[in-house]
């Protein structure tokens, strides 16, 4: 991947490039514009304005205050107007007030804060972050114990050990920004990993976001934005991505123990009655890879949570000679990582279970990244499930 400019680099930490402006604004009226700017965040991540109230979160009866302040100043509603798409101002988006919560000082004081000598102002900014520099310190502090941790040790040992070896890398982030399940980072001292991830959605700024499950070395867990984890390791000096095992060509002339002479990728579609499933049938497959007859290897299907508990239709087989199972597995569910099935089921003991090689992917996908593999471009795809096709992998 090519080193990216400054324009990249603020595009990925979803920051348009624009031509600095010369000021139009006096300090005093820049600092009302940004204090409103906070309330119409609020209002467009809560739908509805801010309200006061002791059981209300304290920055949204900060929110409240303020707004009932700039209600009140001419000078701050002809300002302010342009931006006022809400109505906010004309109390269109009205918040209960309660005249005995307005005191902006006293709620600072509960943050922590002490108000500034010389009165009380509106117009004068407290040293309180930004909505977003909270959220994102907040997300990446507040980890809990990972209660599964025992699944996940075995692959912090596994990279160790490839770091050791050479099979793995660490690199600075930021040649590649990208952050996908699956993907290994160094944050703050600690190996994170990306274990799952959410449907994507967009950022007031066009950019995608989607919420993760990353689970980290020392047995801890956080349920964090995948742009706040951009930021954290953008701001870490130390912050590294730790690059996929290299463990050699798929296809060879020697043959390694876990080899095949000659296997079949095959390619399943559950019978399973689950509502889910049911409604996405032909988009629903597992892909796998065995010695033997596949026949054979799903004929207890039904039995099996690997397989929804429910028969399969096998909808598709490729044959292939002299290949590692283990490294097509592995190269396939990294391809379709984004489009992993997230779906919860209990097996016969009522035990919940996660199966985790079924994947909302076409089947002309499929067909494609065999092909792929057969001609060895596969490493330069991956899939995206916005266009539900392969695209190739920026360079």
């Amino acid at each position: 991947m090519a080193d990216m400019d400054d324009d990249d680099l603020l595009e990925a930490l979803g920051v348009e490039a624009a031509p600095t402006k010369a000021r139009t604004h006096t300090v005093q009226q820049e600092r009302l514009i940004a204090g409103f700017e906070d309330i119409l965040r609020f209002v467009e991540a809560h739908g509805r304005a801010p309200q006061h109230g002791e059981d209300r979160d304290i920055f949204e009866r900060l929110y409240a205050v303020r707004l009932d302040r700039l209600r009140g100043m001419p000078e701050a509603r002809d300002l302010l107007a342009p931006m006022d798409t809400a109505g906010l101002l004309d109390g269109q988006l009205a918040a209960t007030v309660n005249p005995d919560e307005l005191d902006e000082d006293a709620l600072l004081a509960e943050l922590g804060i002490d108000a500034p000598a010389g009165g009380d102002d509106i117009t004068q900014l407290r040293h309180v972050a930004s909505f977003a520099e909270r959220k994102a310190a907040e997300e990446i502090a507040n980890r809990t114990r990972c209660e599964d941790f025992e699944r996940f040790q075995p692959l912090f040992e596994s990279v160790e050990s490839d770091l050791k070896e050479g099979r793995r890398k660490t690199v600075r982030f930021g040649r590649d920004a990208s952050v996908m399940q699956g993907n290994f980072f160094i944050l703050a001292g600690q190996v994170a990993y990306v274990a799952e991830m959410g449907e994507p959605t967009r950022t007031p700024n066009g950019e995608v976001d989607a919420r993760m499950r990353v689970i980290y070395s020392n047995g801890t867990e956080s349920n964090l934005l995948l742009r706040s984890l951009q930021r954290a390791l953008y701001k870490d000096e130390t912050g590294r991505r730790i690059t996929d095992a290299d463990n050699g060509p798929l296809f060879g002339d020697t043959l390694e123990p876990d080899d095949i002479e000659s296997g079949i990728i095959y390619v399943l579609e559950s019978k399973s009655d689950h509502p889910f499933v049911a409604k996405h049938r032909e988009l629903i497959h597992k892909i796998g890879v065995t010695g033997g007859k596949v026949e054979t290897r799903v004929a207890a299907a039904k039995d099996d949570a690997t397989y929804l508990l429910a028969d399969v239709d096998v909808v598709a087989t490729y044959k292939l000679a002299r290949l590692s199972r283990t490294k097509l597995e592995s190269l396939f569910h990294k391809i379709f990582a984004p489009a992993q099935l997230d779906l919860t089921i209990e097996d016969r003991f009522g035990k919940p279970v996660k199966p985790r090689e079924w994947f909302l992917v076409p089947l002309q996908a499929i067909d494609e990244a065999v092909g792929r593999v057969r001609d060895g471009s596969i490493t330069n795809y991956l899939y995206d499930p916005g266009s539900a096709r392969l695209v190739r992998a920026k360079d």
